[in-house]
């Protein structure tokens, strides 16, 4: 009998992706022995206003960029085909009938658990996958009476303390991003001028 495959899957805007998302997903991946992990850009969150992100082209282009020198990474473009609000609930229902003999394996960070309980069918969520967070030394204090931390297979990390709205905020001052963000997707905003006032934010 084949060994089912594990499959983490790691959504959100990436705008941009940054160190702190590839140190999760590797932690993750390596504590979990995860075969695979799925990046999914995000086409139209819907907690977060639309003029605040760039262009999903662009996001997934730098997510590309970002894991072709991981193995273990790869970009699904699922959200991005489908119409609408990108509902983490429905893109796990359709990742189940496509991958319907792997293990798969919801990734995220701390900050999910102060988002989840607005999301879609959060309970939904935690029936058909198993979510994993990703904590830093010292946050098992702060949510240990958050219901769906207690939910969650929590796993401690080394993680880095970095955000995409930072990146943006010093892109836009001309300051540098360097060791923020992987070389090649700090090439591409360079060379497209994303977040500058003349290119969003």
């Amino acid at each position: 009998m084949n060994k089912k495959q594990k499959i983490g899957i790691l959504g959100g805007t990436f705008d941009p992706i940054h160190l702190g998302h590839l140190i999760l997903a590797e932690q993750l991946a390596e504590k979990l022995k995860l075969d695979k992990v799925l990046f999914i850009p995000s086409a139209s969150p819907p907690h977060k206003e639309l003029n605040l992100v760039s262009s999903a082209k662009d996001r997934l282009e730098m997510t590309r960029l970002a894991v072709e020198d991981n193995h273990l990474f790869s970009v699904s473009d699922i959200e991005l085909k489908r119409e609408g609000k990108s509902y983490t609930v429905i893109t796990i229902q359709k990742l189940k009938e496509l991958y319907p003999d792997s293990e798969l394996y919801l990734l995220g960070g701390s900050d999910i658990l102060d988002e989840i309980k607005i999301w879609r069918e959060p309970q939904k969520i935690y029936e058909l996958i198993r979510v994993v967070i990703g904590v830093r030394p010292g946050f098992n204090r702060i949510y240990k009476e958050n219901e769906f931390f207690k939910k969650s297979i929590i796993v401690q990390i080394n993680g880095l303390e970095v955000s995409s709205t930072r990146i943006r905020e010093k892109v836009k001052k001309g300051e540098s991003i360097k060791y923020l963000v992987p070389p090649k997707v700090e090439e591409y905003i360079k060379a497209t001028r994303l977040f500058t006032s003349s290119n969003g934010i």
